[in-house]
């Protein structure tokens, strides 16, 4: 700890040290201690890396047939062995990993943005607006999640960006419903019911 000298009188005031800065090397510390944490890192470097030097890497052609060897079991040749048409797998896996890390993270921040939208509104509104979201949330929901993704894909046509806005669309009301649930608790504690009092804006009280 250093000791800094106050002008105005010639007693030492103590100087504390940075707490945030502590805080965060010891989070830094025990995420660098963590075996989950490790190896996620590690699987996250490898999907990276296979996304960015997929075609590279890959031992075989990932569309290149091979009927002589159609759904052949794992080996020394074929490590994930062969589809049904005697494609390698694990050289199918290693170039589709770019399309994977693409799809995934914007199909999360879509069902996210709009699932928390849903949420906040329904939430906080409540009444006839919460009634009319929640069933169609509610109806959606009670249809299998795959036959909406089917459906959807087979109407748009296959595509990344049909991917991205079934996968995103899909998992929206899920997370519409968890949002709702805690805007219903904490819509009641003192602090929102007072800026409501203040009539403040309703996208300021919900996002402040």
């Amino acid at each position: 700890m250093t000791v800094a000298q106050d002008p105005a009188t010639p007693i030492a005031v103590p100087v504390q040290p940075d707490q945030a800065r502590i805080a965060r090397r010891e989070r830094l510390r025990l995420l660098g201690r963590s075996p989950t944490f490790l190896v996620g890192c590690i699987l996250a470097g490898i999907w990276i890396v296979c996304a960015l030097f997929g075609p590279l890497i890959a031992p075989h052609s990932p569309e290149f047939p091979d009927v002589l060897n159609k759904l052949v079991g794992p080996s020394g040749e074929h490590l994930f062995g062969t589809d049904r048409l005697g494609r390698d797998v694990l050289s199918r896996v290693i170039v589709g990993a770019r399309a994977v890390l693409i799809v995934a993270p914007l199909a999360t921040l879509l069902g996210t943005v709009l699932g928390t939208a849903l949420g906040l509104t329904t939430g906080f509104y409540g009444g006839v607006v919460d009634e009319v979201i929640m069933r169609v949330v509610d109806a959606v929901l009670a249809v299998p999640l795959i036959i909406i993704a089917l459906l959807a894909i087979v109407a748009l046509g296959p595509s990344r960006l049909t991917l991205i806005l079934v996968i995103g669309f899909v998992f929206s009301p899920i997370i519409a419903k968890t949002v709702r649930a805690a805007v219903l608790g904490e819509a009641q504690l003192e602090y929102v019911q007072a800026a409501r009092l203040r009539n403040e804006r309703s996208p300021y009280v919900m996002f402040a």
